[in-house]
């Protein structure tokens, strides 16, 4: 699999869970340059600012992907189970164009309305 930044992707350890196969993770309290960038639009940039527009994005293109994903993120990490490979390499095929730099993200959140979303 190519890049995947700013998201790691893993095999979910632990009991066998169909629906939690594979760990999709980004630590977004760490990205100082994402971070920004959601607050200069005025996100906030935690790991439910990460989800909102994940499914968002998600939602117009794929919907039936929402399916096989899980999310549980928490304030400085965004985190989505996925019950399979496929799911994982869809994920990245919608999302990354978005979120796999700071210039796409810049691009597609300067087309958001801060209104549309809860934080």
């Amino acid at each position: 699999m190519a890049s995947t930044f700013p998201f790691k992707i893993a095999a979910a350890r632990g009991p066998a869970n169909p629906a939690r196969q594979f760990v999709i993770l980004a630590e977004v309290g760490n990205m100082d340059e994402y971070l920004n960038l959601f607050e200069d639009y005025g996100y906030g940039g935690t790991g439910l600012a990460w989800r909102e527009h994940i499914e968002t994005i998600i939602e117009e293109y794929e919907p039936a992907l929402l399916d096989n994903l899980e999310f549980d993120e928490t304030e400085n990490v965004f985190l989505a189970y996925a019950d399979s490979l496929a799911a994982v390499r869809q994920f990245m095929h919608w999302v990354l164009p978005y979120f796999g730099n700071v210039g796409k993200l810049k691009k597609y959140l300067s087309q958001t309305d801060p209104s549309d979303f809860f934080k």
